[in-house]
């Protein structure tokens, strides 16, 4: 595969490259510099951000900078406005995030000070998920450093900016991955999401104007900054632009997380990224984007990798968190594991998903075990059509069904064959499947 420009990870493999001397050696903390003293406006951030059409890599692909002209008018509505930084990486198969926070800390601090000179925010609070232990010490490691330099809390770099980060720490909780669930667990409370409206940027932390970006999304304010749009645009597809982080996982030669350009099709990235599938096997299926994303069978494999053209094909670019599955894998079983999950990590708030994922998860579980009957092939998708999409609270309802959907219409026949034999003939091959809960974990 031929080289393409890289920007996200330059300076992930550099010696101590999660420390402040290195990251200024390669330039960091130029952009805020530049930004405090031409000086630009927020107004001005707020335009580059904009026009270089960064899409959000925390799953939805919204325009980051149409997220953060939401905010309202200072002049008249003066209340504290906050960003909330979303590194609960949570979604099964994603890793991405994780490898910014541990060997890039301080690029992501610096996107954190862009994102709230832009917006006018007073403080930055990052979300990390429970488990990234490595990751929250790096970051706060860097944190203090950035403080120590005059880089973080008052008067940034002798200016008249003045803004503060600070860290929380989850508790394994899924949801807490849905931007008002994160807002809910940093007040204090229990992690339920929130009915919208109101919105985050009307009503968010403690009732504030606030702003909740993906670690990714924020990391590259930075180098939009220091190159400007048309740089940005350069890179990826019209709709998709500038480079993205892959995680791909499962039954690949070489899994990990790459820095790619919009446009390949999966079918490069699994050939010619990941080297190709183990053990000289045929692809069946993969998730283009975590669990949640619907899973497309091989024949669809030369899909373009931009959130539109996943889309089209039925399922979502998610957080390009590819999971690879070889021709010895079961379609039941891996669904059984899938719907475990969501049935495990849904918060009961609403009815259709409290008993939809339990109802999905016993479904497939007994599919899954050769009890299944004919059935239940209409049930999953009408218990499906009846959680999604957008009937409930937040998206756990539609990242069950979602999932769901794909696998009985692409492999209906897998499923209807394990319900004839009375067994899943693929059970012992696929004892090697990738265990999802595990990926998670």
């Amino acid at each position: 595969m031929k080289d393409f420009p890289k920007y996200l990870l330059n300076r992930v493999g550099l010696p101590n490259s999660h420390t402040l001397a290195t990251y200024r050696a390669e330039g960091g903390y130029r952009a805020i510099e530049d930004v405090l003293k031409k000086p630009w406006t927020s107004e001005q951030v707020i335009g580059v951000m904009k026009d270089s059409l960064l899409r959000g890599r925390g799953g939805a692909g919204f325009p980051t900078g149409m997220k953060w002209s939401f905010m309202p008018d200072i002049t008249k509505d003066p209340r504290p406005r906050y960003l909330a930084v979303n590194a609960d990486e949570s979604e099964p198969g994603t890793c991405k995030d994780r490898v910014l926070m541990e060997r890039d800390p301080h690029g992501l601090i610096e996107g954190c000070l862009i994102a709230c000179f832009a917006m006018r925010a007073k403080a930055a609070y990052i979300y990390v998920r429970g488990e990234y232990r490595l990751s929250y010490n790096r970051l706060q490691a860097a944190i203090d450093e950035a403080r120590e330099a005059g880089l973080v809390g008052q008067h940034i770099l002798g200016t008249d900016f003045s803004c503060d980060i600070w860290m929380h720490k989850g508790a394994g909780a899924y949801i807490c991955g849905e931007e008002t669930g994160l807002m809910e667990s940093l007040e204090g409370k229990r992690g339920h999401p929130r009915p919208k409206p109101p919105f985050p940027a009307g009503s968010g932390l403690w009732k504030s104007p606030t702003t909740v970006n993906n670690v990714e999304s924020i990391f590259n304010a930075p180098f939009i900054v220091r190159n400007g749009a048309e740089w940005f645009k350069s890179m990826g597809v019209p709709k998709s632009t500038g480079n993205f982080l892959l995680g791909i996982s499962g039954h690949v030669n070489k899994p990990g997380v790459y820095e790619l350009p919009f446009g390949l099709t999966a079918r490069q990235i699994i050939d010619e990224v990941a080297l190709g599938v183990w053990k000289g096997r045929k692809l069946k299926a993969f998730f283009p984007g975590g669990s949640s994303t619907g899973l497309l069978p091989a024949s669809m494999a030369d899909v373009v990798m931009d959130h539109d053209s996943v889309k089209a094909a039925g399922s979502m670019f998610g957080t390009a968190a590819m999971i690879v599955l070889d021709e010895t894998a079961s379609i039941p079983q891996v669904m059984d594991v899938t719907a475990r999950f969501y049935d495990h990590e849904s918060c009961g708030q609403c009815s259709q998903c409290r008993e939809g994922t339990q109802w999905l998860h016993q479904i497939f579980r007994r599919i899954a075990h050769g009890k299944g009957q004919m059935s239940d092939l209409d049930l999953l998708v009408s218990l499906s059509n009846g959680m999604a999409p957008a009937k409930t609270i937040c998206a756990l309802a539609d990242a069950a069904a979602i999932p769901t959907l794909a696998a009985v219409k692409h492999f209906r026949h897998e499923f209807e064959e394990c319900i004839r034999l009375g067994r899943d003939p693929l059970r012992n091959e696929s004892k090697h499947a990738p265990r999802l809960h595990e990926a998670h974990a």
